[in-house]
């Protein structure tokens, strides 16, 4: 479903969170977003959005995290099959390659690696992985958080449609 600014602005507040769950799946998130209604327009929702995510630490981040599945893993929402479609199509060997990052990674940082897959090829997304195993963790936690923000956002507008702005 999809939603105008306004319409988005007037669902009582479990709705609009059970929207913002559907693009984060950081519920600290959702209800910090939801919290700040009215948004003036899409592009000032999508701006308080991504600075929310970009604020994200410990378990709400975990939580944020929990949502994505592991680069070139089968996908159990629309969203994440639609954002690493490019995955899908790639031989056997770049997606052991990809495995193996990942597991590299999350043995190395904790977490699943995250990255804005939406239209990137999965040899892109994997030297991306390689290039982001030599971060620190506090120069990785950065990207982690960019990475969320970028999702969240690319989700956000295919959600929430403002007429007014010229978009749908």
């Amino acid at each position: 479903m999809h939603y105008s600014i306004t319409d988005f602005d007037a669902l009582p507040e479990d709705e609009a969170t059970a929207v913002l769950l559907e693009c984060c799946s950081s519920p600290s998130w959702a209800h910090t977003v939801a919290a700040a209604r009215p948004y003036e327009s899409r592009s000032v929702l999508i701006v308080a959005a991504k600075t929310a995510c970009e604020q994200l630490t410990g378990p709400d981040l975990d939580d944020a995290l929990a949502g994505h599945p592991r680069i070139g893993e089968r996908a159990d929402s629309a969203e994440s099959r639609r954002e690493q479609a490019a995955v899908a199509t790639a031989d056997a060997e770049l997606l052991e390659r990809i495995a193996a990052g990942n597991r590299a990674y999350e043995a190395k940082f904790g977490h699943v690696y995250l990255v804005r897959a939406a239209g990137r090829s999965a040899t892109e997304l994997l030297q991306i992985l390689e290039h982001r195993l030599d971060n620190e963790p506090d120069v990785e936690q950065h990207e982690v958080r960019s990475a969320l923000a970028d999702i969240t956002c690319l989700r956000l507008e295919r959600l929430i449609i403002d007429t007014s702005e010229g978009t749908g």
